[in-house]
């Protein structure tokens, strides 16, 4: 069920309200009962709960990877060592 954030524009009571997305929004202050409760405008949130969503969608794949060619005639990699 989503969280969704609630400010009262006149006593200004902040109030996290999980609802379903069916529900109607809530209009009536728990805290002043004035009819000035609205929903308000806030990024989403959510978390990658598992073991390793991005280990295992975004890991290599286990393949060496691919030499260049001064690397594969060298057997070291002189352009990293600046050699090139």
């Amino acid at each position: 069920m989503p969280i969704y954030a609630y400010a009262c524009h006149d006593c200004g009571l902040q109030k996290d309200v999980m609802q379903k997305i069916s529900d109607a929004p809530l209009s009536t202050c728990p805290e002043c009962g004035k009819e000035s409760f609205s929903k308000q405008l806030t990024a989403a949130g959510f978390q990658l709960k598992g073991n390793g969503y991005y280990a295992t969608d975004f890991k290599n794949s286990g393949k060496p990877k691919a030499e260049c060619a001064p690397c594969a005639s060298a057997g070291s990699c002189p352009v990293a060592s600046g050699n090139a």
